[in-house]
């Protein structure tokens, strides 16, 4: 059975738990690590940091990631890096939830996840205020999420 991210200090959005285990004052800024539980299905909209490495390692469950194009599933122990400035996205796969850990350097990133869960906003009804956030913390949203469609190059 998959652990879910529980105890102090976490926040939801849209039925996903994160977790800041690592925050960037206690890095100097470096980065911050972000422990999550996804439900089959969720995953965000295609996007692109621009200040930002991403690294995802796979705790349980497995993942959908589409990285400029391609489409690759990892699973429990393996990562994924993506560079800042490369368009992506990624989906907790349909056979149950997953859990990882999202590195971000540097850090500061996870203050989108802050507003989200206090705003509790709403993909797509919201998207202005989650535009706004995005914007704040150096993301663009580039396209839709991973589905039961494909996604367009």
């Amino acid at each position: 059975m998959l652990d879910e991210v529980n105890g102090s200090g976490v926040i939801e959005w849209n039925g996903v738990r994160y977790k800041t285990i690592l925050s960037p004052a206690d890095s100097g800024g470096a980065m911050s690590i972000i422990d999550s539980w996804s439900p089959a299905g969720a995953g965000p909209p295609r996007h692109v940091h621009d200040a930002e490495d991403e690294i995802f390692v796979l705790i349980a469950g497995s993942c959908e990631f589409w990285l400029e194009g391609g489409r690759f599933t990892r699973g429990p122990g393996e990562s994924v890096f993506i560079p800042r400035g490369r368009e992506h996205t990624f989906r907790a796969t349909a056979d149950g939830p997953s859990r990882h850990l999202v590195i971000l350097t540097p850090g500061g990133f996870e203050g989108f996840f802050a507003d989200m869960a206090a705003g509790q906003f709403r993909i797509p009804e919201d998207m202005a205020q989650i535009t706004d956030s995005a914007e704040r913390h150096n993301m663009r949203f580039t396209g839709p999420p991973l589905g039961a469609d494909a996604l367009q190059p």
